[in-house]
């Protein structure tokens, strides 16, 4: 009895562990614009929530994310021993055993294939090309300066993948593509934000990011280029849906965020990095969404 308690508080112990390694409470950044786009095909092809896909993209989305986050801490587990900022990472502890590791990212993969294979078979065709930016991303940082790019291209895929879901076809999935590249680029230039503060050491270790080859600051000059393109792209994509008022004053509220996080990162002052990273971050998905749904429900009658 003793024996099968400690057992299962070791499996339980290693569940949690890997659950932090992939950090799964961040996936609910990685939501927001998931189900924009997919509650948007609903509305223009449907004109109601469709729960069942709804719940199946949930689950390929997190699915998702947990196999990159993983695989990319076990790519990068030599890396990140000699970065004293992930020198305490679970995979560089021992906290999570390569094993663990390795077995949780095949799970997630096969719990991914196995949602898109049963939204649609466009979906289930296009799934293993899904995955290739997020196995080739930790990779890129041996072979480019510029990984950011592969990064945005990964997180792209997310809402036009959703969109896909709902309508099984790529007929009419122009908006699709435009948040898409929104997304990207979005998630890229924060990407370079994040990276700045890795320049030096990156530079001694051999590892290559845009700051670590162009400086800093040319870094995070490239991150507002990358967010007013993505601003721009999210009034594109009102205008392609139709969107009314709480759209535009969501879009509003995430100018005012966008500004607000580069006015607080400098190239010589990195220390609210963090604060600009997950705060801001997280609040940019959750308000458009939040304010898109409203516009959904008042535009279409979706339901």
């Amino acid at each position: 009895m003793a024996d099968t308690t400690a057992r299962s508080r070791g499996v339980v112990g290693g569940v949690w562990a890997f659950l932090r390694l992939v950090a799964i409470e961040h996936s609910v950044f990685a939501l927001p614009f998931a189900y924009l786009s997919a509650l948007t095909a609903m509305l223009l092809t449907r004109g109601r929530i469709h729960w069942g896909d709804l719940a199946l993209i949930t689950v390929a989305m997190v699915a998702a994310r947990t196999f990159a986050m993983a695989a990319n801490r076990i790519i990068d587990r030599h890396i990140d021993a000699r970065n004293p900022r992930t020198a305490g990472r679970e995979l560089v502890t021992g906290a999570v055993s390569l094993r663990t590791a390795a077995t949780g990212a095949v799970v997630a993969l096969l719990v991914f294939f196995a949602a898109a294979l049963a939204l649609n078979p466009l979906v289930a065709a296009l799934a293993p090309l899904a995955v290739v930016p997020l196995v080739v991303y930790p990779y890129a940082k041996r072979f480019t300066h510029w990984p950011h790019a592969i990064l945005g291209l990964a997180q792209a895929v997310a809402p036009i993948g959703a969109w896909l879901a709902v309508t099984g076809t790529f007929a009419g999935s122009a908006p699709a593509w435009v948040l898409g590249a929104a997304v990207g680029l979005w998630i890229g230039g924060f990407d370079l934000i994040y990276a700045s503060q890795d320049a030096e050491i990156d530079r001694q270790i051999g590892v290559r990011s845009v700051p670590a080859r162009y400086g800093v600051r040319f870094a995070l000059r490239a991150a507002m280029v990358a967010h007013l393109v993505t601003f721009s792209l999210f009034v594109w994509y009102g205008q392609l849906v139709g969107f009314a008022a709480p759209w535009w004053i969501g879009l509003a509220l995430v100018a005012v965020v966008f500004a607000y996080e580069h006015s607080i990162v400098r190239p010589h002052d990195l220390s609210r990095v963090n604060r600009a990273f997950f705060t801001a971050n997280g609040v940019v998905g959750i308000v458009l969404f939040g304010f898109a749904l409203v516009d959904l429900v008042a535009l279409g009658g979706l339901r």
